[in-house]
């Protein structure tokens, strides 16, 4: 009986789906993607323009095309950093490479005058890749996952006749194992509840997979060769999926010798699309210079989506080698809205011999909003008639407060020069700063009063910290007919949590520390290009 409250009292933060500060964050901010060129050259090109990536960073960049022009990409992406390859190779089928079909898309040109032009594109580029393989492992010196339950438990007011946590749906361990009360002699429940368990160490492997494709629709132009605008209307379609693998070692109350061990394997996807729009200008200032200065800004995307798991936890008894288990699954719709941006951008070219950018974008992740979709139908008092509702919500109110405690602003700076050997054949080199997404003191605290809360089924969290980007590439052209290629390595170190219950909160101390993570990642990338 001890197991299986074990298990219970570890599953009361865990319930059926995911809708959070640090699940959402993954779903803001782009990766460095696009055409080979783009990326060699570090995307720093809002300035110079003429480049199809450029439709979803400023779109006036597509206002300086000439000529009307189409191209493809892919390539190769290969994942480093912490990883334990037998675990997640042979139980979570993680790959450490993967190919990707990275964008394709077009410009029209049409001339609205002497020097003017009116041009129309479109372009579908991945501007997310999710795919990451991860592994961490350390002590946890008594701390445990069994301790935030218990926690959440021993904070409930227990007077009523039945016990029931005051802001969490029904734990889902009562309908599909057993549980935890007994039966007074006045045929009221009363909880049998009253332990907790420590823990050794824990390990934790996860895969994640997926991206987010944007489908750029584009309109822009310019006024004499010297102002150029655009306007871009972007629809963004996620695609992620998850599976992680958390276990514990458990102590007898003696806190030495070894009970068992708690796993709780997670399956994860998040699905749906959101919309955006993009405006930019680039304004050459001075007539006889090719100097240019840009500026944009892009709305937030209004996202709507689903989130759906499927959720096992089991424990293992060392002394018998019995092993009891218990699984969930669930799905919740949920609205996302994302931060606006804001870039500024800089371009200069040397005659036909070379160009050099320069770029920076700010966004302040902390108004990141998660939103609760209202009931299906609402009553409308000055008709006194009930209307279908479903496009309606609310902010979550208290994961707001925790987004802006635990996520801030970023600013992003990208770097990039362009060198022509020969007509026919350019060099690039490009560096990205990006500030850190998550603050110092970010947390996932599972004792929110909020739906985000309550769908949870994982407590794991990474504050990860600033990002660098390395790009180098090689272009050749020749007649109407291109070929890019682009290597970009990226490095991003976090500080990995298992959960968070507070340091000092309640009336057990229960902080399981950082453990050092790194995201590692290699992308080779080739553009095939055709001018008309």
């Amino acid at each position: 009986m001890k197991k299986i409250i074990t298990m219970a009292a570890m599953a009361v933060t865990l319930s059926t789906a995911a809708q959070d500060t640090y699940q959402s964050a993954q779903l803001a901010g782009d990766d460095l993607n696009g055409t080979a060129r783009y990326v060699g050259m570090g995307g720093a090109m809002e300035a110079l323009g003429a480049d199809l990536s450029t439709m979803g960073t400023n779109p006036a960049g597509i206002g300086m095309f000439r000529k009307s022009q189409a191209s493809v990409s892919g390539g190769l992406q290969v994942f480093g950093g912490n990883y334990e390859s037998n675990t997640l190779n042979s139980y979570l089928d993680g790959k450490k490479t993967t190919g990707s079909f990275d964008q394709i898309g077009f410009v029209l040109t049409t001339k609205a005058g002497h020097d003017s032009y009116l041009n129309f594109g479109f372009n579908f580029h991945k501007s997310k890749n999710f795919n990451q393989l991860l592994s961490a492992a350390n002590s946890l010196n008594g701390a445990s996952l069994n301790k935030v339950s218990f926690n959440k438990w021993k904070d409930v007011d227990t007077d009523h006749d039945f016990y029931e946590p005051s802001y969490s749906t029904v734990d889902w361990l009562n309908d599909q194992l057993v549980n935890p009360y007994t039966v007074d002699g006045d045929d009221k429940y009363v909880s049998s509840f009253n332990s907790y368990f420590h823990a050794k160490d824990f390990t934790q492997h996860q895969v994640q997979s997926g991206y987010i494709g944007d489908y750029d629709f584009n309109i822009s132009g310019n006024i004499h060769n010297r102002i150029y605008l655009g306007l871009t209307f972007g629809i963004k379609d996620v695609n992620y999926e998850s599976r992680s693998l958390y276990t514990e070692t458990l102590l007898f109350e003696n806190d030495i010798d070894e009970m068992g061990k708690m796993y709780l394997d997670d399956s994860r996807r998040i699905t749906g699309t959101g919309f955006n729009v993009k405006f930019g200008a680039i304004v050459r200032p001075v007539d006889d210079s090719p100097f240019r200065i840009g500026a944009y800004v892009h709305t937030p995307t209004w996202y709507k989506l689903t989130t759906s798991n499927y959720t096992e936890m089991a424990t293992e008894d060392f002394e018998t080698g019995k092993i009891t288990s218990i699984s969930s699954e669930d799905h919740l719709d949920f609205r996302l809205n994302t931060p606006w941006l804001f870039g500024v951008s800089l371009g200069h070219t040397i005659g036909n011999v070379a160009a050099i950018g320069a770029t920076y974008e700010y966004s302040d992740y902390g108004s990141l909003d998660n939103r609760v979709i209202d009931e299906d139908y609402y009553y409308d008092s000055w008709y006194d008639d009930y209307y279908y509702g479903g496009d309606r919500s609310t902010s979550d109110k208290a994961m707001k407060r925790n987004t802006e405690k635990s996520l801030q602003g970023v600013h992003t700076l990208r770097l990039g020069a362009e060198l022509k050997l020969c007509p026919e054949v350019a060099l690039r080199f490009g560096y990205n700063y990006v500030s850190p997404k998550y603050s110092e003191f970010g947390c996932r605290d599972t004792d929110i009063p909020s739906q985000g809360v309550e769908f949870a089924s994982t407590a794991a969290y990474t504050n990860w910290k600033d990002t660098n980007r390395f790009t180098c590439g090689i272009g050749y052209a020749k007649g109407p007919f291109s070929i890019d290629v682009a290597y970009k390595y990226s490095q991003t170190n976090g500080d990995f949590y298992p959960f968070y219950d507070g340091i000092g909160k309640g009336e057990y101390t229960n902080n399981p520390g950082a453990t050092s993570v790194s995201d590692k990642r290699h992308q080779l990338l080739m553009t095939l290009g055709f001018r008309f």
